[in-house]
């Protein structure tokens, strides 16, 4: 076994929602240290995965190794290098049920293995096996080739890491992309949600093909960049997520998202978007997570390029796909910019600064985090947007710039520094990047509505029938409480933050959020009676004038044959 690591997991007591591992190697040296990963890629935050494992023991030759905790992650171990192979043994609480951690029970297991395997100093970059003992008539789906003996290989531990692991008693269904094998797994956590589901949508792996092969026609590849590719969908009462690999992805769904009239649309979109991140993201890399750090944050100042391109990109291809109507298409877009002008967080957060921060403000948010800050993944999509009809105006596409830089970076695994991607964009419009530099360091808006008339479209503002305050507040054990409050809102200009009661407005008693917008009042002083920390206290709230509920995209009043020639390129992706 010289040089590889025997990795060995044991689901055979689900009910217990522990897993058993097992990892055999030859040390390569005395101090031989071993090290969880803190984080998954493609979810950018430290996860401490370290918190849900116990029971670690190392052994050579029958004896107990001494070990040393060097840091919460890592052991040292006092191993003989001439003393035969190494075994490590410990278990994991899998009890987290999402894309990037552990989850086992009776029904099913599903494993993120940067949660579950450690890395062996000096062997990061040798080939790993993985075996499986699972319960009785279980079947491990995993995106890795065969050994013939019922073990996978990986060819080192990034490979191994790189791919999920889904066991149970599913279905798998095979189809091919253009010749290329793919394979789709699905748990549904409700047996009875499966005839429901295919019975409503029979043409469900169809579909899927069809957006497969709009996103390889986007690219302008024959065949998808991987060789054999695995879905992992868990369709549960509710949820929504996706995570990508090389080979695969595990998607979360909801029935209840099912069921509404968007709903298989939007799980269209999910899929779209976590299969075009095999050649955006897994290949065409950021050259920051080239090699990927497991053990510490790394700062990605192009992550707006590699989830908002591909943000923008999910709800255009399944119309390609000839699965979605254009009427839709700009319904879905115009929700997106909806939400994007109505994020006060956007005049505070640079897009820029937002990729850098992502580690600490995207998956940290908390009640005051839509005020100070903008998602990379919804202003990367709008940026992406006009970085495409921009494009467009002189005769190229977005598009045309992503298949380049697949040619120049992403097809020889070549990390992009942010320097390409502004080069890139240079070389199709000259004075582009100082444009796009301007969008990703300041808080301005792109011209989104210019770049629309273009293709014919104009986004409308639907304005509110009642007066702007800036709070939102909800129900919570009987009481009327604050739950978000905008910045140079009313509200705060009041003194209300977060938490507080409210009791009284004008007079009256408050029970439930649909009262106020009755009693307020634009532009007039009204006493609020609320208690914070048990302690009464009378504020004045003056609301402004009705604001913007929601903006909707639509045609303009006489869309001309040039924006009609324009919008129908945009639309199908021609041109570039």
């Amino acid at each position: 076994m010289t040089g590889m690591v025997q990795v060995q997991l044991d689901l055979s007591n689900p009910q217990s929602h522990l897993l058993g591992v097992q990892l055999r190697f030859e040390a390569p040296q005395r101090n031989q240290r071993v090290s969880l990963p803190g984080w998954t890629p493609g979810s950018y935050l430290i996860r401490d995965y370290v918190k849900q494992l116990e029971g670690f023991k190392a052994h050579q030759q029958g004896q107990v190794l001494p070990v040393t905790r060097i840091d919460p992650t890592s052991w040292c171990l006092d191993a003989d290098p001439d003393g035969g192979p190494v075994t490590i043994t410990y278990a994991v609480m899998a009890t987290e049920l999402t894309v990037r951690t552990c989850h086992l029970d009776q029904d099913h297991g599903f494993l993120a293995l940067a949660a579950v395997v450690l890395e062996v100093e000096g062997k990061r970059w040798q080939p790993h096996q993985l075996c499986c003992r699972l319960p009785k008539g279980w079947r491990a789906f995993v995106p890795l080739p065969q050994d013939g003996m019922g073990a996978w290989l990986a060819s080192d531990l990034d490979h191994l890491i790189d791919s999920p692991l889904e066991a149970g008693t599913h279905q798998e269904r095979s189809f091919a992309v253009q010749g290329v094998p793919h394979r789709w797994v699905t748990w549904f956590a409700d047996p009875a949600t499966e005839a429901w589901f295919l019975e409503r949508h029979p043409q469900f792996f169809d579909d899927v093909e069809r957006v497969c092969m709009a996103c390889c026609r986007l690219m302008g590849q024959s065949v998808p960049a991987s060789s054999d590719y695995l879905f992992i969908l868990h369709l549960l009462d509710e949820g929504y997520g996706g995570l990508e690999h090389d080979d695969s992805t595990v998607l979360v769904y909801g029935r209840r998202n099912l069921e509404a009239e968007n709903g298989y649309r939007k799980l269209l979109q999910l899929i779209a978007h976590e299969y075009f991140h095999q050649w955006n993201v897994r290949r065409l890399t950021p050259a920051e997570l080239r090699p990927v750090n497991y053990q510490r944050a790394t700062v990605i100042p192009t992550l707006w390029f590699a989830e908002g391109v591909t943000s923008y990109l999910d709800q255009l291809l399944p119309l390609q796909a000839g699965l979605t109507s254009a009427a839709d298409y700009f319904k879905d877009l115009g929700e997106d910019l909806s939400r994007y002008f109505l994020s006060p967080g956007r005049q505070v957060q640079s897009l820029r600064e937002s990729s850098e921060e992502a580690w600490v403000k995207l998956y940290k948010a908390d009640a005051y985090s839509a005020s100070s800050q903008i998602s990379y993944y919804l202003k990367g999509a709008v940026v992406s947007l006009c970085l495409d009809l921009h494009l467009r105006r002189h005769q190229s596409s977005l598009a045309k710039v992503i298949r380049g830089l697949w040619q120049s970076h992403g097809r020889h695994r070549r990390g992009y520094q942010e320097a390409d991607l502004f080069a890139a964009f240079e070389a199709e419009v000259p004075g582009l990047a100082a444009l796009l530099s301007h969008w990703l360091m300041d808080v301005d808006d792109p011209d989104c509505s210019g770049y629309l008339l273009d293709v014919g479209l104009a986004l409308e503002p639907e304005m509110s029938s009642h007066p702007w305050t800036g709070m939102t507040t909800r129900q919570d054990a009987g009481w009327l409480v604050v739950q978000r409050v905008q910045r140079h809102s009313p509200a705060e200009r009041a003194g209300l933050m977060v938490g507080d009661e409210l009791i009284g407005l004008a007079g009256q008693r408050l029970h439930k959020p649909e009262q106020i917008p009755a009693l307020l009042r634009a532009e007039q002083n009204q006493p609020l009676l609320m208690a914070r920390r048990s302690t009464l206290r009378e504020l004045t709230l003056c609301s402004s004038a009705p604001q913007p509920k929601r903006y909707v995209l639509g045609p303009v009043a006489a869309v001309t044959a040039a924006q009609q020639a324009a919008q129908e390129a945009w639309l199908q992706q021609r041109a570039g």
